[in-house]
Formats: C-alpha cells, sequence, structure tokens
C-alpha cells in the first residue's frame, strides 16, 4: 500500500508543528539537491553527496557551510547555473505555498 501526501499538507505540517522536511528537487551523479520547506535567508539549496553535504547561495552560487570535492562542487556550481532562476522560483513558492518543482538533472 502507498501513500501519497500532496505538498500543501506536507507544508502545513511543517508550519504547524516547526518539522524540517526537506524535499529533493533534483537529482544526478550520486548528488541530491534539495531545499527545506520553511527555510531562513539568504535564498540557498543543499547539496548531498555520500558524506559531504553543503549549503550553497542561489545569488552568488557560493558556498555557505558544509563542503562538497573540489569535482562534485563543480558539477553542482554547472547545474546551479544552468538553473538558477527555476531555484529561486522553487525558493519563492516553497516558503508561500509550499509547492515545488522538480528540476532537470545536469545528466
Amino acid at each position: 500500500m502507498f501513500l501519497f501526501i500532496n505538498s500543501k499538507i506536507i507544508f502545513y505540517l511543517c508550519r504547524k508543528f516547526n518539522h524540517k522536511i526537506m524535499p529533493i528537487i533534483s537529482n544526478f551523479l550520486g548528488i541530491i539537491i534539495s531545499m527545506y520547506f520553511n527555510e531562513h535567508n539568504p535564498p540557498h539549496f543543499h547539496a548531498k553527496y555520500n558524506e559531504f553535504r553543503a549549503e550553497i547561495l542561489i545569488e552568488t552560487l557560493a558556498i555557505k557551510e558544509g563542503k562538497l570535492p573540489p569535482r562534485i562542487f563543480g558539477l553542482v556550481m554547472e547545474w546551479a547555473e544552468l538553473h538558477k532562476e527555476e531555484l529561486m522560483e522553487n525558493w519563492n513558492s516553497l516558503k508561500k505555498t509550499g509547492d515545488f518543482k522538480i528540476i532537470k538533472p545536469l545528466i
């Protein structure tokens, strides 16, 4: 049996109970890109690769916190540069309504 919960319900629960749920917005080459529903400014996304994690600012594409291997960081930067507008749309939408769109992977 599968349970489907739409993003509006998850968004409501996150706000009501202050939980941190992080939807995956893209996934490529073992790299997971995600954003929290009710996240703090400045706008950023999370990149995860094996044991490495980083918060990356959308505007400057600089690492705010964490670390990624140089090759992986390069791939994430290449992907983010191609999808900067979509990342900002997701950031704004996740904060306002809880909706988000899956962004095409790099490969």
